[in-house]
């Protein structure tokens, strides 16, 4: 049965609630209690929305935090249609994991639910499929509008983009330091404006070659 308004609010309110705890305290130390208290419903309340309890609660939070991935870095990931553009993304990027630091709630409640599990391989595939296809679009229109070598796959690039910042969020989580996430960006961008020149210079050959058969 679908939520009313109100419903949809008080679950809403348990699952940044709880989100908000797991960055204070860890996911280890979160009970169910201490979210009762902080977003002020009761155990009747909890339960009505989360039956399954602390592990339906955290695949919530991880689907909550798995969306704000996406949203935080809008409208400028989904407006990749200039070098400019692909700037002040990639610093938007940076800021975001630099401030979030090592308190990642997506990542502790998928790791606290379990990697293998049919549920986290959906919400952690889900984002990286939203995410990719956003790259994938900027590049394609890169690429459409001549900035770009129109023979490289936006799907491929797209791919090993997300790729890099992936491992780099991962070191950040491990180490607090954004030095390899920022690495990957500039590298992974630095690729793509490098393959405009590569299809210039390719192009001007061709030409050139051809001249000379001529």
């Amino acid at each position: 049965m679908p939520l009313t308004r109100k419903g949809a609010a008080t679950r809403q309110r348990i699952v940044e609630g709880a989100a908000e705890q797991i960055r204070a305290q860890g996911v280890f130390a979160l009970r169910l209690e201490d979210v009762m208290a902080h977003t002020a419903t009761s155990k009747s309340q909890l339960f009505h929305y989360f039956p399954d309890g602390k592990d339906e609660l955290l695949l919530a939070v991880a689907r909550h935090e798995a969306a704000r991935v996406i949203d935080d870095q809008q409208p400028e990931l989904g407006s990749l249609t200039s070098w400019a553009a692909w700037q002040r993304w990639r610093d938007k990027v940076v800021a975001r994991y630099r401030a979030q630091g090592t308190d990642c709630p997506l990542h502790t409640a998928l790791a606290q639910l379990g990697p293998a599990t049919d549920a986290t391989r959906t919400v952690a595939g889900g984002l990286l499929d939203r995410w990719q296809q956003q790259l994938a679009a900027g590049i394609r229109h890169l690429r459409d509008a001549g900035e770009t070598d129109p023979d490289l796959d936006p799907d491929r690039e797209a791919a090993a983009l997300l790729a890099g910042i992936q491992g780099g969020v991962l070191i950040l989580l491990t180490t607090g330091a954004t030095t390899h996430l920022e690495a990957a960006l500039d590298v992974g961008i630095a690729r793509l404006r490098g393959r405009t020149a590569a299809a210039v210079e390719n192009g001007t050959g061709r030409a050139a070659r051809s001249a000379v058969a001529e």
